[in-house]
């Protein structure tokens, strides 16, 4: 088995796992912001940290099966002339990086503050939103 496969399934494994931990982050956020007047629980400080170092675990794992593809010729005008190879190449890694920069954020709002206000549930909710967005679901889970 080669490196870029080890790689690959790796990133898919923890894909999976991070699936998990956004569906946790969304419930504890929520739940916070209704359920206990905005005061910040052991629960959602645990998710929100989690979640934010699978978002950059996954993120190098991404980066340097990026780097290994372009390093064998991927040619960048063909890439952004296929709308497959554009999402693959261009918009996931774009976004999963915008994506764990805004985790990384709240996670040191949710650590440092007592509560949490309205900016903090709206910049993880952009955050859970682009990583929906640049998840490739039919490659995961078929089509």
């Amino acid at each position: 088995m080669d490196f870029y496969k080890i790689l690959l399934n790796a990133h898919k494994g923890f894909g999976y796992l991070e699936l998990l931990l956004v569906a946790l982050f969304i419930i504890a956020l929520l739940a916070t912001m209704f359920g206990f007047s905005g005061k910040v629980n052991k629960f959602l400080k645990k998710t929100t940290l989690f979640t934010m170092i699978f978002f950059h675990i996954q993120f190098l794992l991404g980066i340097i099966m990026l780097i290994t593809n372009f390093t064998k010729g991927l040619n960048m005008g063909e890439v952004m002339k296929n709308a497959e190879l554009r999402f693959q190449y261009v918009e996931h890694p774009f976004s999963m990086l915008i994506a764990a920069v805004l985790m990384t954020i709240v996670n040191k709002k949710v650590k440092s503050n007592d509560t949490i206000s309205l900016g903090v549930v709206i910049m993880g909710l952009i955050a859970v939103g682009l990583f929906a967005f640049a998840f490739p679901w039919t490659r995961v889970f078929g089509a």
